[in-house]
């Protein structure tokens, strides 16, 4: 599937034409690590909230209501810092957005450590949600758009298996840090990846994809001669020339922003994977931010226990997205991600059957589930940006991501 469908510009072609020729080299790796760093701590701030919650019951004699909220008010700020990320990242580019997101997340998570009230944290969880929903969409369009098409989708999803991860290390990390000395020092530890936005900024070149959709074809080639240059020097090989028969690119003109996303033929594919997204998240969050709470408040296991059991299913769905990534290319997006769904369905409906009589019960079939939704879930990341042309790239995976906070 073409990534990229700019208008019919020689310049914007030609820099399409530049990337297929760059070989997957330690350049690629090394933009992957530091991207990658930044939605692993967005990751691994995001469950946070579900280590965290027991303890912020008990220091603030929370009810379920209350406790729910706290949840709530966390996704609708991801809901919003989506939707806002993906406009400005298609206006002012890519790697700006992601720098101030790990910045804006890293002062929530250090504000968040010092709360002295639950209306207090749940102002600071909204600016956290901020955040995290507007990173992880837009990081995620920057790396599809700095690949080329062979292999893409295993070089992708390899680079987002960083976010599952997050998710587990934050899992091992609260289940050591918040029973022995307090879920406060998990958003204090969450706070210090904060310094990340400046190696982004240093390090990380803008999208030439983006800069030459935005008429800035000069700089593009610019950027685009960096990387060429920086490739070669760490393969030691010259680069091929370039094809003197360009790629036709397929004519972009048109509307921007929402009305874009809802204009011909997009107007489908918006609507279908906002509908995969809602789902896909729906079963993950509604089982991942609330287990450590179940095992322990319906099955009276130690918190300790409690968070190690769910930890095991985090393990179980990183599992699931090494899958998904070493398959993707070649049973293609759409099979991976319908056979997904199905088998978490399937192990749900087993375990709706069955009967949650023991935490151990649970732990198996949502385990099992984790390896299909996690899968799944981790796909949309890789399939959604090569939906939509570079003009509304960003946001088309923005409101994708935003359906998932619903």
């Amino acid at each position: 599937m073409t990534i990229d469908a700019s208008p019919d510009h020689a310049v914007r072609a030609a820099i399409a034409a530049r990337f297929e020729r760059l070989p997957l080299c330690r350049w690629h790796i090394t933009v992957r690590l530091i991207v990658g760093a930044v939605t692993f701590f967005e990751a691994f701030d995001q469950l946070l909230i579900a280590y965290a919650l027991p303890g912020l019951r008990q220091e603030w004699d929370l009810g379920t209501s209350a406790a729910t909220l706290l949840l709530t008010v966390g996704s609708i700020g991801m809901l919003v810092g989506a939707l806002l990320s993906g406009r400005l990242a298609d206006r002012i580019g890519r790697v700006k957005v992601i720098a101030l997101c790990v910045a804006l997340s890293s002062i929530a998570n250090l504000a968040l450590s010092l709360a002295t009230s639950p209306e207090m944290f749940m102002g600071l969880r909204f600016i956290q949600g901020l955040a995290i929903g507007g990173e992880v969409p837009v990081a995620a369009t920057f790396i599809a758009e700095i690949t080329r098409s062979h292999k893409r989708g295993r070089f992708v999803l390899l680079y987002e298996l960083v976010f599952p991860a997050g998710l587990t290390v934050g899992a091992l990390v609260a289940a050591w840090v918040v029973p022995i000395l307090g879920w406060r020092w998990m958003y204090a530890i969450a706070a210090l990846p904060g310094l990340l936005c400046i190696l982004v900024q240093r390090k990380v070149p803008e999208s030439p994809r983006w800069l030459a959709d935005h008429g800035r074809e000069r700089e593009a080639a610019e950027v685009m001669s960096g990387i060429e240059a920086e490739v070669e020097r760490v393969t030691g090989k010259p680069l091929p020339p370039v094809p003197a028969s360009l790629p036709v690119i397929a004519p972009g003109a048109g509307e921007r922003g929402l009305r874009g996303l809802f204009t011909g033929r997009y107007r489908r594919r918006t609507l279908v994977i906002g509908v995969l997204w809602f789902t896909g998240y729906f079963v993950n969050y509604g089982i991942t931010s609330w287990l450590p709470t179940i095992y322990q408040n319906r099955y009276d296991l130690s918190l300790s226990d409690a968070l190690l059991y769910s930890t095991v299913t985090s393990c179980a769905g990183l599992l699931g997205c090494l899958v998904a990534a070493l398959t993707v290319d070649r049973a293609g997006r759409r099979r991976v991600i319908t056979g997904c769904l199905g088998g978490a369905a399937a192990m749900l409906l087993v375990l709706a059957f069955l009967g949650a009589g023991t935490p151990l019960q649970v732990l198996v079939w949502t385990s099992l589930a984790a390896v299909f939704f996690f899968g799944s879930n981790i796909c949309l990341y890789l399939y959604t940006p090569e939906l939509f042309p570079t003009r509304m790239r960003a946001l088309g995976s923005s409101v994708g991501g935003a359906m998932n906070r619903l």
